[in-house]
């Protein structure tokens, strides 16, 4: 089976096209990412309408890397049927996405696909729109089945790339710029949150406290390369650890960021700008978050005995945080299995998708039902 996915819950447009044999093995053809990264530092932070603007216009010139990486790009020799009307109404609200894709399926052939996958949720609402639009195009126009795929279960079951031995129960934390929860997974498809953040999720403080540094975004790239200087040379913490002591898996990270900014506010100009600072600041806030996020997984894993623990989401591409995640485990539960993604397999990506979409694709539907698939920015794990 051959699946071609399609990944646009934030701000990375992803398309990946991922071979799965019927054992389950995987060969990916591609994986290709189109970061907006440059678009919207100047915001620090992603821009939703913008981010919807990026992603019409980089859908297309994305699928066709992809196709020609996978060797499925072929020229059209013969004249596709005038489908156009009906396409135009699934885009009536991408103008710019409709202008491009026209000449793109007149011009290439239906490459060798056997499904689609696509993010339906959670994320942004405006950027889940255009890739849930994009896939309803393609798979009506190449009448190819489509299977809609949930962002944070995808992030947990991208781990199977190269990972089959996942024994459960398992208890995974998804920990993103827009996400950070704690769920446990009874069976493969059967999960419960057992907790999440309820304000700010740790991604979006690690954006939000370099902002205030005057540092540039990413966020959480910039401190964790600051916070690699100043790494087993601090002496004291100086910024609190919210709910780290709690009795529940919630988690909350807006008191961290405000506790930055006043932290910052006490400090004399030539403090603030000075490289000191900055490094202790960026270790300290690093620190906080990864003691919070080791602290609850832990004590969640303890309590439900859990055989396997699974990362996932962008944050976990964080070097210390995998690293004290790996001492953490082998010190107190060592008969634990720990799951990380590779690093560029724990920020959103077209793979993850393309791999839910293979355990859930019997649950594809045709062009009859295409009307019916819906983007949903809050959209539950279950």
């Amino acid at each position: 089976m051959k699946i071609l996915a399609v990944e646009t819950s934030c701000d990375d447009t992803g398309i990946a096209i991922l071979e799965a044999s019927q054992k389950g093995d995987f060969k990916v053809l591609s994986n290709i990412v189109s970061s907006q990264i440059e678009v919207h530092k100047k915001y620090g932070g992603v821009y939703p309408a913008l981010a919807k603007r990026e992603h019409q216009k980089n859908l297309v010139p994305t699928l066709i890397e992809a196709l020609k990486k996978s060797g499925f790009l072929r020229v059209n020799e013969q004249k596709s049927k005038n489908k156009n009307l009906k396409i135009k109404t699934i885009l009536e609200r991408e103008p710019e996405l409709y202008k491009k894709i026209i000449p793109f399926l007149q011009k290439y052939e239906k490459p060798d696909v056997d499904l689609i996958a696509v993010t339906n949720g959670p994320g942004l609402e405006p950027c889940l729109w255009v890739g849930v639009n994009f896939a309803k195009v393609l798979s009506y126009f190449w009448d190819i089945p489509i299977v809609p795929v949930n962002h944070i279960e995808s992030h947990i079951l991208v781990n199977y790339l190269k990972n089959k031995k996942i024994n459960f129960p398992a208890i995974s934390l998804v920990v993103s710029g827009g996400h950070t929860q704690l769920i446990l997974i009874k069976k493969m498809g059967s999960y419960k949150i057992l907790g999440e953040t309820r304000d700010d999720a740790a991604g979006e403080c690690f954006d939000k406290a370099a902002k205030i540094l005057g540092l540039s975004y990413p966020g959480g790239q910039i401190i964790s390369e600051f916070a690699s200087k100043k790494l087993g040379r601090m002496t004291s913490q100086f910024l609190p650890r919210p709910m780290i002591s709690t009795k529940d898996y919630d988690f909350s990270f807006s008191g961290l960021k405000t506790a930055v900014l006043y932290h910052h506010r006490k400090q004399p100009a030539k403090i603030q700008k000075s490289k000191k600072y900055i490094q202790e600041m960026c270790a300290e806030i690093q620190q906080a978050i990864i003691d919070v996020l080791l602290k609850k997984t832990i004590k969640s894993a303890k309590d439900y005995k859990v055989k396997t623990i699974i990362l996932g989401g962008g944050v976990s591409a964080n070097k210390e945080l995998r690293k004290q995640f790996q001492n953490k485990i082998n010190k107190e539960i060592k008969n634990t299995l720990f799951f990380v993604p590779k690093p560029d397999l724990s920020t959103d990506n077209g793979l993850m998708t393309a791999i839910t979409g293979y355990f859930h694709r019997n649950q594809k539907i045709g062009r009859s039902d295409l009307p019916k698939l819906k983007a949903d920015g809050n959209l539950r794990i279950k």
